[in-house]
């Protein structure tokens, strides 16, 4: 696709974009009603809607969770996450967004029908692709596809990674996102906030009613981009998205930091929408 063509679509989607007028108070921290996630097999039939996120299911032990949900690493905040984030992102934009995320193996060839791919937890998941798996995400991402990897924390869990995407791209850096990237800008202007911590709900503690965060060290935002400058694949390093979209209706995580998880979460979907 030529560059005028990409402006183009980029253009006509932008135009379809309304926030509502409520976006600062649902921001502020109005809770978001929960419903009952229709019951399907999440490995069956082509995407639902204009926008379907699919989930990398990984091999992996053992899991975690919270509310008594308790999951496999790579679906470690499901269902909530995607319950919580898929109404806000339907209210502050205009996208059509199916019910439910994807749950999708890398070596699934329908993995080519869902341009955004999210992944979590690749340290505790300990997750480590195949050569048939790193060929397929490569693939997958130099065809326009995007991946979002959330939720690992540490030196520790950031050497897993970087081994496992080095499988897929040996040959191309990861850097740090600079605040001029179109990633910070496409809808909400967010560069001003990375130093925000989005922490897991673990790592919320409260000392004379203020909320204290501990977390392994500072939010980095990630990348890796391809020949023509295009972000491929975000890195949510010592950032927790998944945990505050799923906590977003708990009074005990705090508010702004739940804000600034739905504003990055549009701005990754709008991004992966129009480049």
């Amino acid at each position: 696709m030529n560059i005028q063509a990409i402006w183009a679509r980029r253009r006509k989607l932008i135009l379809r974009i309304a926030i509502a007028g409520f976006v600062a108070s649902l921001l502020a921290g109005v809770g978001i009603s929960q419903r009952q996630i229709t019951s399907h097999d999440p490995n069956e039939g082509p995407p639902e809607n204009e926008f379907q996120m699919a989930r990398v299911k990984y091999r992996t032990r053992g899991g975690a969770g919270s509310r008594g949900i308790i999951q496999p690493w790579w679906a470690v905040d499901y269902p909530l996450a995607e319950e919580h984030f898929f109404d806000a992102l339907r209210r502050l934009t205009n996208v059509a967004v199916a019910d439910d995320s994807r749950h999708l193996e890398l070596s699934d060839p329908r993995i080519f029908q869902f341009p955004f791919l999210f992944m979590q937890q690749p340290g505790q998941g300990n997750w480590r692709p195949t050569d048939e798996e790193a060929a397929n995400l490569r693939e997958h991402l130099l065809r326009g596809g995007f991946l979002l990897v959330d939720d690992f924390h540490g030196e520790y869990e950031w050497a897993i990674f970087q081994t496992a995407m080095r499988r897929v791209f040996p040959d191309r850096p990861i850097v740090d996102i600079k605040e001029d990237d179109p990633l910070l800008h496409v809808f909400f202007d967010i560069d001003k906030d990375r130093a925000t911590p989005i922490p897991g709900a673990r790592h919320v503690r409260y000392r004379g009613g203020q909320a204290v965060v501990r977390m392994e060290g500072p939010p980095r935002w990630r990348g890796i981009y391809d020949d023509d400058g295009r972000l491929m694949a975000a890195m949510n390093f010592n950032i927790d998205m998944g945990d505050s979209w799923e906590h977003a209706d708990d009074p005990n995580y705090p508010n702004p930091m739940t804000a600034l998880a739905y504003r990055l979460g549009v701005n990754y979907v709008i991004y992966a929408m129009t480049h």
